[in-house]
């Protein structure tokens, strides 16, 4: 949250800097007057799927009704649907004339938590993951995002006479593993159908709903997964002198690890180890033989990455030797490389958005989460992914000024305000995919 408040607030101070023309080459506000008046008539039907799916999520790879329910959803209105490409994920193909091809993408999957936000439709279902009984909860809000890939779907095809070309709608599963989207190429995504020519995607953010946020470059972090496996010799916790004890080895790198941040990498770089998860023994008076700890690596650069890599594999063998250790396993899980934002897409889109959305449309840092969309860029297609708000101004202007901190996401209180929210979503990919049309017919 504090790092989307600093962003929306700084953007701010930038906006009457950086304010581009009041006007695009297309006609934005008939534009946007039709995307309303469409709105009126669909949002209800948007609601209820929305709510639907808010309240029946399913985990990576488990997303089987989730994407049956988007599957009937496309194929009523008129696109040809292929279903199970990447094992969940879904593609939907509608032809207009000749003309480029456009992806838009969607994300399928939710997170194995609970939720906490009291909402009517709150989610109370539960599934097996890793073996053991969770919750699953949308707190991510990939169900707003589907809610409004739906309904741009729809809006995109009343305004039919306006472009020409093919909507290539994706609805990708297991986002939050960072892995439905090689999935989903590595089953032919883009040789099963046209590879496309641009490609958009959008994320909600804990910032007032109708703002939006989008950057130039790279937008998201490189994500790498971290387990490692530290040995010693276990015996009585009264008698530690017998033993080699994996948990102070484990506890010693946790907080030696953060100096290959403060000290070896250039301060002005982002990087970020994280631990997230630690398993060891079964009682309080036994030290174990072996201590399991999970966690996460996030850069931007990928020579910020080599260095952070070799110093974790440094410091963890000398945690180990510290205590005359065996050496530990160490696995670094490749995930997503971060999202590239094409600056000439970009350019064309923002001045759209721009012309629509006025001040509200802001420019930020790169976020620190990572992201799969990343996928299709290195793939060769030009991208562009952007933020929407989703809580009401007052309510994030009180967090802001000393009140009650926004629940950001991930957090089980993660709690969405849907109209506006899925209406902003609608209205800005509807208007990103229409100048990708537009400039793609006039050449440029």
């Amino acid at each position: 949250m504090k790092h989307f408040a600093k962003t929306f607030l700084a953007s701010a101070a930038l906006c009457a800097a950086t304010l581009l023309p009041a006007h695009a080459e297309l006609d934005v506000a008939r534009l946007q007057a039709a995307i309303e008046k469409s709105l009126e008539g669909d949002y209800p039907k948007l609601d209820a799927l929305y709510k639907d799916i808010h309240a029946h999520p399913e985990l990576a790879f488990e997303e089987v009704k989730t994407a049956a329910k988007l599957a009937a959803e496309m194929r009523a209105l008129g696109f040809e649907v292929t279903e199970k490409v990447g094992k969940t994920g879904l593609v939907a193909i509608y032809k207009n004339g000749d003309g480029p091809t456009i992806l838009v993408r969607t994300e399928l999957d939710a997170l194995p938590m609970e939720e906490k936000t009291g909402l009517a439709y709150a989610s109370q279902d539960k599934t097996i993951w890793n073996g053991k009984e969770t919750f699953v909860a949308h707190s991510c809000g990939h169900d707003i995002h589907m809610a409004s890939w739906v309904g741009t779907a729809k809006t995109l095809l009343g305004l039919k006479d306006q472009w020409q070309g093919t909507l290539m709608f994706i609805a990708q599963p297991a986002e939050e593993i960072v892995s439905g989207a090689k999935a989903m190429l590595d089953d032919g995504l883009f040789t099963r159908f046209k590879k496309p020519d641009f490609a958009f995607a959008l994320h909600d953010a804990p910032i007032p709903h109708g703002y939006l946020l989008y950057r130039v470059g790279v937008g998201s972090s490189i994500s790498d997964g971290l387990y490692i496996k530290f040995h010693g010799r276990g015996g009585h916790g009264a008698m530690p002198q017998t033993t080699i004890d994996p948990v102070m080895i484990a506890a010693r790198f946790i907080v030696d690890v953060q100096s290959v941040i403060s000290r070896e990498k250039d301060p002005t770089e982002f990087a970020v180890v994280s631990i997230g998860g630690i398993r060891a023994g079964t009682a309080g008076n036994i030290i174990p033989d072996d201590a399991e700890m999970l966690g996460t690596i996030r850069t931007f650069k990928p020579a910020v990455r080599t260095k952070l890599l070799a110093g974790i594999e440094r410091t963890a063998k000398a945690a180990a030797a510290m205590s005359d250790a065996p050496p530990p396993e160490i696995k670094i899980t490749e995930g997503a490389k971060a999202v590239m934002n094409d600056p000439a897409l970009v350019a064309t889109t923002e001045k759209v958005l721009k012309a629509a959305f006025g001040d509200k449309l802001r420019t930020s840092p790169p976020g620190t989460p990572s992201e799969d969309f990343s996928e299709f860029g290195n793939a060769g297609v030009p991208s562009m992914m952007f933020n929407i708000g989703v809580y009401d101004l007052e309510r994030w202007s009180a967090a802001n000024n000393g009140g009650t901190p926004l629940p950001a996401n991930h957090s089980p209180l993660f709690a969405p305000v849907p109209k506006p929210t899925i209406e902003t979503g609608v209205k800005a990919m509807t208007l990103a995919v229409l100048s990708a049309f537009d400039q793609h017919a006039r050449g440029k």
